[in-house]
């Protein structure tokens, strides 16, 4: 086969195109610090960073969710608490109600004290974060106690991984429900009458609220606890999906200025190789 000067120039510029394609790469890869700037580029690793950025985003939701579930937790956890307080207050008063030597006056005094915690419970029942009501089931849009008490108890779940829910409220029936306030309203009821045996009784009805408060709290606790495991596996995922999202796109900076170099030095030879390999034309004379 005979090779002719033609030839040999065309071979030469393209390869010499083909040099400036790989360095106009490289010098991409520098820039953005991706291996690819567009699906065209590598497809295995378009759909494979597809797939890690979709991994990390619903990592990312569920970690959205858990922020949730935080708030919602915190703020029944910290009303609960406020409702023991008022609860264990509550029962000290039937206690020193319920002394012999209390006069009608100071039974009144109580009463008025005891009315004030009723109104302070009701509040905490009705309490609201980021415009729901916490304490009324799914049916946060409306007040709990509004003229009557609690009704809905269905659970709220919130979803925060990939098939797992956690339940969010507080059975709040049992706390804030018609019962609970049924037995502050009796020690009221006795302390208006100065029915001595009544008041007794109180103290064991409002026993029995501080049990059952201190018993959604001991639950919710746990469910706190399930939370913030359920937390570090999260930060594990999206520690994981964001490693192997990076191996798959990002370069490796001391390999491309490697390569980059060799490839300069590469066309710099082919160059310098051509201009001496390449003969003028009749042509270049004739200019």
């Amino acid at each position: 086969m005979r090779v002719t000067q033609s030839m040999l120039s065309n071979n030469m510029l393209r390869n010499l195109s083909n040099s400036y394609t790989n360095m106009g790469t490289y010098m991409d890869q520098l820039t953005t610090g991706k291996k690819i700037n567009r699906p065209s580029d590598d497809p295995v690793i378009a759909v494979k960073g597809m797939d890690y950025r979709s991994q990390l985003k619903e990592v990312e939701q569920y970690q959205r969710n858990t922020n949730e579930v935080h708030n919602w937790m915190d703020n029944s956890d910290d009303a609960l608490d406020q409702a023991t307080k008022a609860l264990q207050r509550l029962r000290e008063l039937a206690v020193q109600a319920s002394n012999d030597t209390y006069d009608t006056g100071e039974r009144h005094n109580i009463m008025e004290e005891v009315e004030q915690l009723k109104t302070h419970l009701i509040d905490i029942g009705n309490t609201k974060v980021n415009g729901k009501y916490i304490f009324n089931g799914t049916k946060t849009d409306v007040k709990p106690i509004d003229g009557g008490y609690p009704t809905d108890t269905t659970d709220v779940h919130i979803e925060v991984s990939n098939g797992i829910k956690i339940k969010v409220n507080v059975n709040a029936d049992e706390v804030f429900g018609a019962e609970a306030f049924g037995n502050v309203d009796s020690f009221i009821t006795a302390l208006e009458s100065g029915d001595q045996g009544e008041i007794e009784k109180s103290i064991a009805l409002l026993d029995e609220n501080i049990n059952n408060v201190l018993n959604a709290r001991a639950d919710l606790g746990a469910r706190m606890n399930r939370l913030e495991l359920i937390e570090h596996r999260l930060g594990s995922q999206e520690i994981s999906a964001t490693e192997m999202m990076s191996n798959n796109e990002d370069i490796d900076y001391e390999e491309v200025i490697t390569q980059l170099i060799t490839q300069e030095s590469v066309h710099r030879a082919a160059l310098s190789a051509g201009s001496r390999i390449i003969q003028p034309t009749l042509l270049d004379f004739l200019r």
